[in-house]
C-alpha cells in the first residue's frame, strides 16, 4: 500500500500514544502530511518527531476534542498550515472506570467519558466536514470499538458511548454520501495499548485470561488497527461508507 495517500492532508486526534500513534505513523509512511492532535503534547510531539525521522511531514496540534473551540482551532490550524484535510482519524478516547457497575457509575465519571468519546467525535466531524464540503470530499474514520457492537460487563458508559460513535458514523455517512465525504468506523477488539495496560495492571494473569478469550489467542496490535484505518482512508475503499469494521481477533465472530 506504499504511498497510497501521497501528498494527502491527514489529520489524527489522540495522535500521541496507542492506535493514533500507530496510525499517525501508518499515514506518514503512506505519504501523507500528518497533523497528530493530542491533549498530551508531549506524547504529541513525540510522534511528529517519529514521523520526521522516517522521512514524512507532520505537525503537532494541541486539542482537547471534548471543547467546540478547541475542535474549531485545531481545523482551522490544519487549514492554515496545510490548506486543506483529506483524512481525518477521530481516534481520541478514554476508557472511564472499568471496576463500577452500572448502577455504582458516578455522574461526573459518565459525563467526561461522554464529553470525550462521544461528544468529541461529533465536534471533530461537524468541523471537518464543513472544510471537506468546501474542498469537494474526504475520509473520515472514528474509532469506536466491539464495545460498540455488542454489550459487555462493566463498561456500561463505555460501551454506550462507542455505540453512540458508531450510531453517529451511519448517520453522517448517510447525509454526507453525496458530497463525496465517506465516513466509517473502526471497532478494535482488546489491543495492546496504554488504555488496556492500565486496565490489566496489577492484576496478575489478566493479559492471559483476556487473551485466551480472544479466537487468535492474542491481544491485537496497534499497527493492526492502523492499517485499517489506512485502507479505510485511501482510494482503495472509495466505494466503502458507513461501515464499521471489526478488526478484532474475530471476536465478534463468536
Amino acid at each position: 500500500m506504499a504511498g497510497t495517500l501521497e501528498n494527502k492532508v491527514a489529520l489524527v486526534t489522540g495522535g500521541g500514544s496507542g492506535i493514533g500513534r500507530a496510525t499517525s505513523l501508518a499515514f506518514g509512511r503512506e505519504g501523507a502530511n500528518v497533523v497528530v492532535a493530542d491533549v498530551n503534547a508531549d506524547a504529541g510531539e513525540e510522534t511528529v518527531s517519529a514521523i520526521k525521522e522516517s522521512g514524512g511531514e507532520s505537525t503537532f496540534v494541541h486539542v482537547d476534542v471534548a471543547s467546540a473551540t478547541g475542535v474549531q482551532a485545531m481545523i482551522n490550524q490544519v487549514i492554515q498550515i496545510y490548506g486543506r484535510l483529506d483524512c481525518a482519524h477521530n481516534n481520541a478516547g478514554i476508557e472511564g472506570d472499568f471496576t463500577a457497575r452500572l448502577h455504582e457509575y458516578t455522574e461526573e465519571t459518565w459525563d467526561r467519558l461522554m464529553d470525550i468519546n462521544l461528544k468529541g467525535v461529533w465536534l471533530c466531524l461537524k468541523y471537518e466536514i464543513e472544510h471537506m464540503l468546501e474542498q469537494g470530499g474526504g475520509s473520515i474514520v472514528n474509532t469506536a470499538s466491539v464495545a460498540g457492537l455488542v454489550g459487555s460487563r462493566m463498561v456500561s458508559a463505555y460501551a454506550a458511548s462507542k455505540h453512540g460513535v458508531v450510531g453517529l458514523t451511519k448517520a453522517a455517512a448517510l447525509e454526507y454520501a453525496r458530497d463525496g465525504i465517506r465516513v466509517n468506523a473502526v471497532c478494535p477488539g482488546v489491543i495492546d495499548t496504554p488504555m488496556v495496560q492500565r486496565l490489566i495492571s496489577g492484576r496478575e494473569g489478566y493479559e492471559e485470561t483476556i487473551a485466551t478469550r480472544q479466537p487468535v489467542g492474542r491481544l491485537g496490535l496497534p499497527q493492526e488497527i492502523a492499517e485499517a484505518v489506512v485502507w479505510l482512508s485511501s482510494d482503495a475503499a472509495s466505494f466503502v461508507t458507513g461501515h464499521a469494521m471489526a478488526v478484532d481477533g474475530g471476536f465478534t465472530a463468536q
